[in-house]
């Protein structure tokens, strides 16, 4: 997120700073997915994740195309299980067009069968304009290109204080790592939080602030070999309220092997990417819902990755992304809360901060 913020703030503005805690760029939640460019047909009609994931889906094909980033436009399969869930399918497809996706249609068994020979459905939503991108080349893609704008990125770099002055903040910054480090300062007239897991801290620095992130992992299988071509395209199961995510879907990647995932657990540390980690078994017997074929043999543990879910467990429905003018700092632009469809909408939230921006240096006369 902080890369496509600075890729579209460096447009406007010669002086942004990107400053990234680890040593690499998208080491986290921005890389650590499945890479899908999601319709928006999923979020409450209004909400900032429907509208910026309509955009995002095509600003981030428009985005791809000029930069050479890897992706294509692959549409995907929301299948419900039996005629019980025709009308959770039904909503599902008002939602989307509430939202303005377009080309959304019902399908039957049948027609599910000739798109996805082996997959097992009553009915599906086919949704045409999802898609795939490599998520890490689209990361770096957004810093390429802001840095040739002018932009300085800052690797190896941790937020340790915000100090908010007249019309600046003072942004203290710890460069290297625990054992050799030397602290900086930035003076920066605006300053936008987009710290992932870690933004509700970075958020607490100005003083007690309403948002508490907890962290929930997603772990991912792959089908690899022939086994892989089980999966044409994208295929999701119907969600249900009661889910953290969208289901344990499958999703065949650019390089030809299929994702089988994410799964969804609070757990208990923001860089707790492996501790107690799922069983092959367990996927497995996820997978065979929707593809009766698959067995163990064919699946090996892939990669994970953390959300930074705002709900905590066991809260009920679907918390927006925040994205304003913190109220008693105004210089500073608060981003919690960013995850899926964060990707998707990237490009779109980073028009939105450069809004806001703009916004907090026109009414500082900067």
């Amino acid at each position: 997120m902080g890369c496509a913020v600075a890729e579209g703030l460096s447009r406007r503005w010669t002086d942004v700073f990107l400053v990234e805690k680890n040593p690499k760029l998208g080491m986290a939640t921005s890389s650590r997915n499945s890479g899908v460019i999601h319709s928006g047909i999923y979020y409450p009609k209004g909400s900032w994740k429907a509208r910026l994931c309509v955009a995002g889906n095509r600003l981030t094909k428009e985005f791809c195309l000029r930069h050479g980033v890897a992706h294509r436009t692959t549409g995907k399969l929301v299948v419900a299980q039996d005629a019980g869930e025709t009308a959770e399918l039904l909503a599902l497809k008002k939602k989307g067009e509430d939202n303005g996706v377009t080309g959304l249609r019902l399908i039957d068994a049948a027609e599910i069968r000739r798109q996805e020979p082996h997959v097992q459905g009553h009915a599906a939503l086919e949704v045409p304009s999802t898609g795939i991108c490599s998520a890490e080349e689209l990361v770096h893609a957004f810093a390429r290109v802001a840095e040739g704008q002018g932009a300085n990125l800052v690797n190896h770099a941790t937020v340790v204080r915000m100090e908010p002055r007249k019309d600046s903040v003072r942004v203290t910054l710890r460069i290297g790592d625990k054992e050799k480090s030397e602290e900086e300062t930035i003076e920066a007239r605006c300053v936008v939080n987009s710290a992932g897991l870690y933004a509700d801290e970075v958020a607490g620095m100005l003083g007690p602030r309403p948002w508490k992130i907890y962290p929930v992992r997603g772990e991912y299988c792959e089908i690899r070999g022939a086994r892989a071509e089980l999966i044409r395209n994208l295929v999701y199961p119907l969600p249900h309220h009661d889910q953290l995510t969208l289901g344990v879907h499958f999703t065949k990647t650019l390089w030809g092997t299929t994702l089988v995932g994410p799964t969804a657990r609070y757990v208990d540390g923001k860089e707790n990417y492996e501790r107690g980690r799922l069983s092959i078994a367990e996927f497995a017997a996820d997978a065979k819902t929707m593809l009766p074929e698959i067995e163990e043999r064919d699946l090996q543990l892939g990669y994970t990755g953390l959300r930074p879910k705002l709900k905590a467990p066991g809260e009920k429905g679907i918390a927006d992304f925040v994205i304003e003018a913190d109220r008693e700092v105004p210089q500073v632009i608060q981003l919690v809360g960013i995850e899926s469809p964060g990707l998707t909408a990237a490009a779109a939230i980073a028009g939105r901060v450069g809004e806001l921006v703009g916004e907090v240096l026109v009414n500082t006369n900067r």
